[in-house]
């Protein structure tokens, strides 16, 4: 049986994990990789809500990182615009 330290950590490392896939398709450059890894942030952050993860920096770094993705999104609107 589960305990609730262990269904918080693997929703930690779902969080993470997210996030790392993110990183990852944001290095890949351009307008549409941005717009999947803000969709993975997303993703990133629904967890963290549905965990209840009360960790404020990591809630912080996520939506900075929602926040960023948007702005390059724009950027790749206003180069093919």
């Amino acid at each position: 049986m589960a305990t609730l330290a262990d269904v918080t950590e693997e929703a930690r490392a779902r969080v993470r994990s997210l996030m790392l896939t993110g990183d990852n398709r944001l290095k890949q450059g351009g307008p549409v990789q941005a717009r999947k890894a803000r969709e993975t942030y997303e993703k990133a952050l629904a967890e963290f809500e549905a965990a209840e993860i009360g960790d404020e920096v990591i809630r912080g770094l996520i939506e900075r990182r929602i926040a960023d993705t948007r702005l390059l999104e724009g950027e790749g609107d206003q180069a093919r615009g």
